[in-house]
């Protein structure tokens, strides 16, 4: 079965591995904000603790540290209050694919030989499985080794795990083609479309196979459902997961076969007096128009809050060629709302059909940034959301950072 995003098994996991860490509440609340500015595509490396302006709800906030930081290591800091910044990196990397890319192992590839250290944790959540590497596993194998058996992993995976998924796909394909037959013929009974192109549905009535359209279209919006519940179960989790966390979402853009609105409205007109095929043909036109299932201004406050990481690579392509069906792209509304959730969390997010460069631009966006802290002024512990704005002054830049936190 197809796996949806966020699935259970990695917060069963994840759990084991990260207890949350209850502290004692102190007096003093210190915010660290992870900052990233760029002129053009350049990250700018040469700012002071001068350059920086913080306001928290339009108020503004007295900066007391400014640190540095390329990959793992502080280059810089500027103090009036000393920290600890924690610059330890935890990777997840999702691979919401449906079929495999040879240039996944490129993307791979240069990751594991050139990108991950030591201490580093690595999570791989695939259509089929979760596994962990733990820094301490490059001082055991080689990096060829470990690339090796992610590869593998990953080519496996995609394929069992999507075999249900695939198998759903071609039934709707070849449903679609019985039912683009044309409904105006008039050799055809009205309510009967023997002469099918395919066999499979040969003699079935055309309410049958409306209805088993949208069985089919439920089956796969199931295998791609995106629980809100389990993306706030996962933010909740890494909020209480020390080090930077980074997210990168491989999504692949994804195709449904539909059947051509002309046919549609000529099946609508047709059937006025049949309002079990009118409800049959609502529920399709909803499909294609559907929205969000989540509310993605709940779940961008979540992941800001955590101080997560959002990098969002969307794997586009062109519809695939299909004799008389028409491929709709099915994704745009996913694009959207991880758009907005990689700008509340000062991600990356792109589109390309290159998996391993997208892969690469957003890495190379990601690991220089700089740590700020300030302490709220008349800071109040009453669960509101606080938004976070940082700018740069007398210079026009990008300054990318996360959204804002929960006052807890």
């Amino acid at each position: 079965m197809k796996r949806a995003l966020w699935i259970p098994v990695i917060l069963t996991a994840c759990f084991s591995l990260f207890p949350q860490q209850v502290t004692e509440e102190s007096v003093v609340i210190n915010i660290e904000v992870p900052v990233r500015v760029f002129e053009g595509g350049r990250f700018i490396e040469d700012l002071t603790i001068k350059d920086f302006e913080v306001f928290e709800d339009g108020q503004p906030q007295k900066i007391e540290a400014v640190y540095l930081v390329k990959k793992t290591s502080v280059e810089r800091s500027e103090e009036s209050r000393r920290f600890s910044p924690n610059t330890e990196r935890n990777f997840y990397l999702f691979f919401e694919i449906n079929e495999y890319d040879p240039r996944l192992a490129n993307a791979l590839n240069k990751f594991i030989r050139d990108e991950v250290y030591p201490k580093d944790n690595l999570w791989i959540i695939t259509p089929d499985g979760t596994y962990h590497l733990k820094g301490e596993a490059l001082g055991r194998k080689s990096r060829d080794q470990i690339l090796d058996q992610l590869i593998g992993i990953l080519r496996r995976d995609i394929l069992a795990g999507n075999f249900e998924y695939r198998s759903t796909l071609q039934d709707l394909a070849e449903l679609t083609l019985a039912l683009t037959q044309d409904p105006l013929d008039e050799q055809i009974e009205p309510m009967m479309l023997d002469k099918t192109t395919n066999a499979a549905y040969s003699g079935q009535f055309l309410d049958e196979k409306l209805y088993r359209y949208v069985t089919l279209l439920g089956q796969l919006d199931q295998y791609n459902l995106v629980s809100e519940k389990q993306m706030l179960d996962f933010a909740d989790l890494l909020k209480y997961q020390s080090g930077q966390k980074y997210v990168f979402i491989f999504y692949e853009k994804e195709f449904i076969p539909m059947i051509d609105p002309s046919i549609l409205q000529d099946y609508t007109t047709r059937y006025q007096d049949r309002p079990d095929i009118i409800q049959t043909m609502t529920s399709i036109y909803d499909f294609y128009q559907k929205d969000i299932p989540f509310d993605i201004d709940t779940v961008k406050q979540a992941y800001a809050d955590a101080s997560i990481s959002i990098h969002f690579l969307y794997l586009s392509r062109a519809a695939p060629r299909t004799e008389r069906i028409v491929m709709r792209g099915v994704s745009d509304s996913t694009f959207s709302a991880f758009l907005e959730m990689s700008k509340a969390t000062g991600g990356y997010v792109e589109s390309s059909s290159r998996p391993d460069h997208l892969f690469q631009a957003a890495l190379n966006a990601s690991e220089n940034y700089y740590l700020i802290y300030y302490t709220p002024k008349a800071y109040k512990s009453d669960g509101k959301f606080r938004n976070i704005s940082v700018r740069v002054r007398s210079k026009d830049m990008r300054v990318i950072h996360r959204l804002g936190y929960f006052a807890e």
